[in-house]
């Protein structure tokens, strides 16, 4: 069975990766391994000027990975943007519970809507739309909880994924 991807989605400023970085722990606490796959609409750059991945990327290289005791970090070129789920079946393990994407509002991905000022953001994204998270009180057919109820959305996401027992504990 593959991880199951939640995407948390919202305008620019919303408060996205502040409540993704709030829920993560309640989930750990919970017993899930997670993972996060960040959108970067504007591309961005993750290596540092002059360390020694950097110098080989510029070289040409088309894939570097750097790998310390108990870190892996993967810089690659692709062609096109790829979807959450080719990062998962590519890159990411099956031990993981949970994978939160932060953007991808067009993919089919079940999704936690963050609106803040504009509650037009919920009618873009309504297909899969598993609650609103908002700051302001809104009549809505789906759970709507407040900005710092972060105990609530984890809840709704163990409620909505409840863990899988992995292989490896099975075959205690």
């Amino acid at each position: 069975m593959s991880t199951p991807i939640i995407s948390f989605i919202g305008r620019s400023n919303s408060g996205k990766t502040t409540l993704i970085e709030r829920v993560i722990p309640e989930l750990v606490k919970a017993g899930y391994r997670v993972a996060t796959v960040k959108h970067a609409g504007h591309g961005f750059d993750l290596d540092t000027e002059g360390k020694d991945s950097w110098r080989h990327k510029r070289a040409g290289a088309g894939t570097v990975v750097v790998v310390s005791k108990g870190s892996l970090a993967l810089f690659a070129d692709v062609s096109e943007q790829l979807k959450v789920e080719e990062v998962r079946d590519r890159f990411l393990d099956a031990s993981y519970d949970l994978i939160i994407a932060e953007g991808w509002k067009s993919e089919g991905y079940p999704k936690i809507v963050i609106v803040r000022d504009q509650p037009g953001e919920i009618a873009y994204s309504s297909d899969g739309l598993l609650a609103v998270v908002s700051d302001k009180p809104l009549d809505l057919p789906v759970p709507v909880l407040h900005l710092d109820d972060v105990a609530g959305v984890a809840d709704l996401l163990i409620k909505q994924f409840p863990l899988r027992r992995r292989e490896h504990e099975l075959e205690v």
